[in-house]
């Protein structure tokens, strides 16, 4: 398949060609589900802790007597039954999110996300987003010329880094290194913005 190349100004000045393996593979929506909960997992950090009741800080006294009370026989106040006892089963430091899921499986999830996006007409191929003066809102008025809007994703070459710092300030626009390439940016947005280094990358790593 090919789309149109646009410049700066948003004028047609060429074709880009879309290897069929890439961007018309059959979309596996439960794939692509797979590897953004692998993703957000991955991204989680195990910060909640409670205490059990070996950790709270309270007397280790005998709550009371063990016989003629007419009451349950107890020992400790640090029990989880008791108001200011340990937790039981609560989260921990150290607990590891971490999934794993097989590189095929990943790329043909990154597949999956491309086909999507370019079946609902989400992609635009452009030449360049290098502007000789980098400026946040100039950058925004280009995104919106060829895009028609700034809540895209941006995949840039990496020599084209120093560039994209103009798109940092904007709210709703992701400047993301193609070599990062992930499923939860390609969804998040209304467009996608490729230049045509960053595509040729995406067809070396995907192809």
């Amino acid at each position: 398949m090919q789309l149109p190349i646009l410049d700066k100004t948003g004028k047609q000045i060429g074709q880009a060609d879309l290897p069929p393996e890439i961007f018309e593979v059959e979309v596996n929506v439960g794939l692509m589900h797979q590897a953004y909960v692998r993703q957000m997992a991955n991204k989680r950090q195990a910060t909640a802790h409670t205490k059990t009741r070996s950790e709270v800080n309270r007397t280790k006294a005998k709550w009371y007597r063990q016989k003629g009370t007419g009451r349950a026989r107890h020992g400790s106040r640090n029990a989880p039954i008791f108001v200011g006892g340990g937790k039981a089963h609560g989260p921990r430091y150290g607990r590891n999110y971490q999934q794993d899921m097989p590189r095929k499986m990943r790329r043909q999830a990154l597949r999956s996300a491309l086909s999507a996006l370019l079946r609902d007409e989400q992609i635009v191929i452009v030449d360049s987003l290098v502007l000789d003066d980098p400026k946040t809102k100039l950058m925004q008025a280009t995104l919106q010329t060829v895009a028609g809007t700034d809540n895209a994703l941006v995949l840039y070459a990496p020599e084209h880094k120093e560039a994209m710092r103009a798109i940092f300030n904007l709210p709703q626009t992701t400047a993301l290194h193609v070599g990062y390439l992930n499923i939860r940016d390609l969804l998040r947005h209304e467009k996608v913005v490729i230049s045509v280094d960053a595509l040729d990358h995406i067809k070396a790593h995907l192809g």
